[in-house]
Order: structure tokens, then C-alpha cells, then sequence
């Protein structure tokens, strides 16, 4: 059983394109790359964009990882991801059995989403089920992974 999976990146700024088109782009925030196993829900994805704006990982005057998005101006780029349930335990091809569906995987992305607009962070996104190609400055470099 999967649990919904959220890779944070710190950036300075990160966009997506699809077949030539920048689709979305931000600047100082969060790169999410956002997982969704078996058994998750709505409550799962709610809990961590919850973290997600509250997580103090933003440089305050004294160079302390003291603030958060909001205390920043913070964007968020989310990118659905089903690939951070790569299982390589076996052989050399990975086999993504713990991911979701698509279809509960874009609506808990979706809800992933949601939850951040709702708390007041701006949100861009990739395009679920797309080939992304997807740009980043990691800022740091500070990269997170928070697991339900």
C-alpha cells in the first residue's frame, strides 16, 4: 500500500513545458512533485499541503531555515509524479504497482492542489498524465520529502 508522497524543492524559480509551451512558471516557492498511492485520501492530500505551507525551510535575517512560504511570498509549482513510487527492489526496471490509478491519482493531485489555493499560496501546474519537461534552480540546494 502506497502512501501519498510529496518531494519538496526549494527553488529560486522552476517552470514546466509541454511540447514547446511553458505551461507554468514561478519564481522563489516550491517545486512539489506530488505522489499518490493506494488507500489515499481527499484527508491525505489536505494534511500535507497543510505541511507543505507551514514547513520553515525559507532563510530568515539570520540565515536560519526560519520561514514559510507565506512569511516569504512563496509560489508553488506542483507536478503530479507517479514515479516516486518506483519499486527497484527487483530487477532493473522499476515497476510502479504502488501508484495510484490515474484517475484517484489526479483527483487527489487535484486535491493537493486545492488545498494550497484555499490556504492562500499561489499555485501553477504541470498538465497531469503530460510529458513535462521541467526546469528548476534548487535553491541550497534544500529538497524534502514528506510521506502521509
Amino acid at each position: 500500500m502506497g502512501v501519498m508522497r510529496v518531494l519538496l524543492q526549494r527553488v529560486c524559480r522552476a517552470s514546466v513545458t509541454v511540447r514547446g509551451d511553458r505551461v507554468a512558471e514561478i519564481g522563489r516557492g516550491f517545486l512539489a512533485l506530488v505522489g499518490v498511492g493506494h488507500g489515499d485520501t481527499p484527508a491525505t492530500a489536505a494534511k500535507l499541503a497543510a505541511k507543505t505551507v507551514k514547513l520553515r525551510v525559507f532563510e530568515d535575517d539570520d540565515r536560519l531555515m526560519n520561514r514559510a512560504l507565506g512569511d516569504v511570498g512563496g509560489e508553488v509549482l506542483a507536478v503530479s509524479q507517479f514515479t516516486l513510487y518506483a519499486d527497484t527492489r527487483k530487477g532493473n526496471r522499476p515497476s510502479f504497482t504502488d501508484a495510484a490509478p490515474p484517475d484517484v491519482g489526479e483527483e487527489l493531485y487535484e486535491a493537493y492542489v486545492e488545498a494550497l489555493r484555499v490556504a492562500g499560496v499561489p499555485v501553477q501546474t504541470g498538465i497531469f498524465g503530460a510529458h513535462m519537461n521541467v526546469e528548476l534552480v534548487n535553491d541550497g540546494p534544500v529538497t524534502i520529502l514528506l510521506g502521509s
